[in-house]
């Protein structure tokens, strides 16, 4: 998907499917270019489905940050159909009035304990 077809695209069906293969490849790419960026992290089920449960979200936005103790880390935001991060959405309580949340912003992800090396298909099994 180009640029432009991604400006003009239903953002939540933005994304593809590479393959392990193009995966594999883009990573060792990245990582043989910059050895000393932290090679991934990961961000569990609950706190995206959470994100993605908000009304109105069609997608996740990551930012890259710098945690409290200068590491890098992401940052998780959730997205409506207009691009807009999701500041606050309006729901309804159990006492049947309108209440105003505000809108899920998500780190605290874990990052890798130690440099994988040797970065070959084998990782992804």
């Amino acid at each position: 998907m180009t640029q432009n077809e991604i400006l003009t695209a239903n953002l939540a069906a933005v994304g593809e499917d590479i393959g392990q293969e193009l995966g594999a490849k883009m990573v060792k790419d990245f990582q043989d270019n910059n050895p000393n960026e932290t090679e991934w992290f990961y961000a569990g089920r609950n706190i995206l489905d959470k994100i993605l449960s908000q009304p109105g979200c069609v997608g996740i936005r990551m930012y890259n940050a710098i945690d409290e103790d200068g590491n890098k880390t992401l940052v998780f935001v959730g997205i409506d159909a207009q691009e807009n991060i999701i500041v606050e959405y309006t729901t309804i309580s159990t006492e049947g009035q309108l209440t105003k949340e505000k809108g899920i912003v998500a780190d605290r992800i874990n990052r890798p304990g130690t440099k994988e090396t040797g970065i070959t298909l084998d990782w992804w099994a």
